[in-house]
């Protein structure tokens, strides 16, 4: 390509709106106009308008489309890469203005359990982005599985899906196996697998009358169970330990002497999710989620 062509090109793309590059960025990685509609709190029709008014813009195609789905095009690629930056320095610009104007304060909710080392790396990174801005942390136990975003009491979460999301914005971050937590001794405990099946006539750990129904029936395999009432990670393992009742957890983590995990094939995996309250503006909200996606990616 001549080199007066691509001059014109970058000039072009220097008057793309960020909005417009947040578009993009969404549907470059979901690969997905829907998913990213979704993503973004809007229709589709309007996006994929956005995302063929770039590609004039800019005088290339960024995706292909074919009825199996969409792919990056070269041209698209790169522009993912700058795109990302781009919107990096803005997210930075604007927290450092909010951090100098008194505002640099964000208060993070984590659920349960915050050794997870993707909390590490985003807390190592956005103190390495923004070591002006305080961050403020509240710890929950498993009955609040939106870490008080309901309530107003956090400025965004880290947890787990799924709950009511009803008022929120939800970003997938990874999925975890989940697996059946036994005692060592436990007649299943040999087994590489199981079903859900198998608990059936079992006594479940539970969580109290009045948890978020659908984070409920997810950690209760879809059912009503009878068994002792927990609300911390630590009552979980000991109600196994001392009651030999069976309950999920996470596949990967250490249950601890006297404890096993099995994993259970016909679970979903367990989402771990970025939430915060639809319309929030805040700059420093906008950048957490931005620099928590990288650190879980």
């Amino acid at each position: 390509m001549e080199r007066m062509e691509w001059m014109e090109r970058m000039d072009r793309v220097e008057r793309v709106e960020l909005r417009t590059l947040r578009y993009f960025v969404a549907v470059a990685e979901e690969l997905h106009f829907g998913r990213a509609a979704a993503r973004l709190h809007m229709s589709q029709p309007p996006l994929s308008r956005a995302i063929k008014a770039l590609e004039t813009e800019i005088g290339a195609l960024l995706f292909e489309r074919s009825p199996a789905g969409v792919a990056l095009t070269p041209v698209g690629a790169v522009l993912l890469d700058e795109a990302r930056a781009l919107l990096d320095r803005a997210d930075r610009l604007r927290v450092r203005v909010a951090a100098a104007a008194g505002a640099g304060v964000l208060t993070v909710g984590l659920l349960g359990d915050s050794t997870d080392p993707g909390v590490r790396r985003l807390a190592r990174a956005y103190r390495e982005r923004h070591p002006d801005v305080e961050i403020r942390i509240r710890e929950t136990d498993l009955t609040d599985p939106t870490c008080g975003l309901h309530a107003g009491a956090v400025d965004v979460a880290l947890t787990r899906a799924p709950f009511d999301e009803t008022g929120l914005v939800v970003r997938e971050l990874r999925a975890d196996p989940v697996g059946a937590l036994l005692r060592a001794d436990d007649p299943l405990a040999g087994r590489e697998s199981l079903e859900l099946a198998d608990l059936a006539e079992r006594r479940w750990f539970r969580f109290p009358d009045g948890t978020d129904g659908l984070w409920q029936s997810y950690w209760n395999g879809g059912e009503a169970r009878e068994g002792p009432v927990v609300r911390a990670v630590q009552e979980c393992r000991q109600a196994v330990l001392w009651n030999g009742t069976v309950g999920m957890t996470l596949a990967g983590h250490d249950p601890g002497a006297g404890l096993t995990v099995v994993p259970v094939a016909d679970m979903p995996p367990s989402r771990v999710v970025v939430a915060w309250a639809e319309g929030d503006g805040n700059p420093l909200l906008r950048s957490f989620v931005r620099v928590a996606v990288a650190a879980y990616r």
